[in-house]
């Protein structure tokens, strides 16, 4: 969808990606394997104190949920198009409550192990359907389709000449502002710290984040290559005038309406595949950051491995409950969804990463220091979103654009926090991490 509307220029983000990832393997994957760390969040709560640390968790619980919600909503939309071509309709809740017992049923069984293979198998199927899609698609375009696309800018990868402040693609802000949002989702995000934890070792963590930045890049690639050629299929026609109630519905009716049944069901499953990955994962670290990072923190209890395991599985229910309740919630979205969920995560990631560095960085700061830099921040990324406006440079006004929002975060939590570490005279008690690297 952001290719068929706009150009390659949503791969400068992947740059970005791919140096954060750097950044996050050889700064802060060492802390957590030097702590011996089950949660992101533990850092924090070793840190600065268990306040904090519960602080981080739910504001993770809370973003993940409408993120990961609007995702699952996501899938739900080409799951409708297939439905109704065959004259089954079904409404978007009920769709999402189909793929989350799903999901459910192997996340509960197996847990963090069988989120990863399923994980690593669901990837195959959906890129490998993607590419097949993409060989039949060139089957079916005229022969100067590539180059009236270059004609047409629909190729262009690298954008110098937009505003930095409000447009989300111009070079700076896509590489740098993607560079630290990669740092915030792989360094401060349970999603993605719990899956790099589960590597043997720190070595091995940092090769599997580094490998992921190239695919994920490859990944977007590919489909940007996709929306450029449906964006010829279609002869550049909006999708309103289709008679498409949403942007996002372009793939799904062409993999329904265009493609050969069996080719046409394996994309089908890819896309699902993809939505239950994500859920999968980001049930398995809801539970884990309850237990973790709450439940045991505030209840002061201390719980043997088969009573976590237990809670975990309990609460892994009550988070599919809640996910499809959050996903039932959204009905359409004015830009593509995946834009969508970028900046809900936008909102929080800096002031995760900000309070990580602040810890690293600053051994004055305290834990009420951090508490009040951590809300601090959130209350001015808000208001950033909502109320703050900017010149366009095409004569109007728009919002700032939602790469800048993490740096913004993180930025607003250092100098802060900085500022009211001042009234400590000396630097705070050594943490464990920092015991353990000494």
């Amino acid at each position: 969808t952001v290719a068929y509307l706009g150009s390659f220029t949503y791969l400068q983000l992947a740059i970005g990606y791919l140096i954060g990832r750097v950044v996050v393997a050889f700064v802060l994957l060492p802390k957590y394997y030097a702590g011996n760390l089950v949660s992101a969040y533990e850092f924090l709560g070793q840190r600065f104190g268990a306040g904090l640390q519960g602080t981080a968790s739910v504001t993770f619980l809370i973003t993940r949920l409408l993120a990961d919600g609007l995702r699952l909503f996501a899938t739900a939309i080409p799951v409708k198009v297939m439905l109704a071509a065959f004259g089954v309709d079904l409404a978007y809740w009920q769709i999402v409550l189909v793929l989350a017992v799903l999901t459910v049923i192997y996340t509960y069984l197996g847990g963090i192990k069988a989120v990863v293979w399923v994980d690593a198998i669901q990837m195959f199927v959906y890129v490998g359907g993607a590419v097949a899609a993409a060989v039949v698609l060139a089957g079916q375009l005229p022969s100067d389709w590539f180059a009236t696309a270059v004609d047409a800018g629909k190729l262009q990868l690298l954008d110098f000449t937009s505003s930095i402040i409000t447009d989300q693609y111009a070079f700076l802000t896509a590489v740098l502002g993607g560079a630290v949002f990669a740092m915030a989702s792989h360094g401060a995000d349970q999603l993605m710290v719990q899956r790099l934890l589960a590597c043997r070792n720190v070595r091995d963590s940092q090769k599997a984040l580094i490998a992921s930045g190239v695919v994920v890049a490859l990944q977007f690639a590919l489909f940007l290559l996709i929306g450029t050629m449906l964006w010829s299929f279609f002869r550049g026609a909006t999708p309103a005038s289709m008679g498409m109630a949403s942007k996002d519905e372009l793939f799904p009716t062409f993999i329904v309406n265009d493609l050969p049944p069996g080719l046409s069901g394996l994309l089908i499953a890819g896309i699902l595949a993809a939505a239950m990955s994500t859920l999968a994962s980001s049930l398995n670290s809801l539970s884990t950051s309850t237990v973790s990072d709450l439940y045991q923190r505030f209840s002061k209890r201390k719980l043997d491995d088969a009573a976590v395991l237990r809670m975990g599985k309990m609460w892994t229910l009550v988070w599919a409950v809640v996910f499809v309740v959050f996903a039932s919630m959204f009905s359409s979205t004015d830009n593509p969804v995946v834009e969508v969920g970028l900046s809900i995560a936008s909102y929080t990631y800096g002031a995760l990463l900000g309070a990580f560095l602040l810890g690293l960085w600053n051994k004055r700061a305290r834990q009420t220091d951090a508490k009040i830099a951590f809300w601090a921040t959130i209350v001015v990324v808000l208001a950033f979103v909502v109320w703050v406006q900017f010149p366009d440079g095409e004569g109007g006004e728009a919002s700032l654009a939602f790469p800048w929002y993490t740096p913004l975060g993180v930025i607003v939590t250092l100098v802060v926090g900085g500022l009211l570490s001042l009234r400590h005279d000396r630097p705070a008690p050594e943490s464990r991490v920092e015991r353990a690297e000494a």
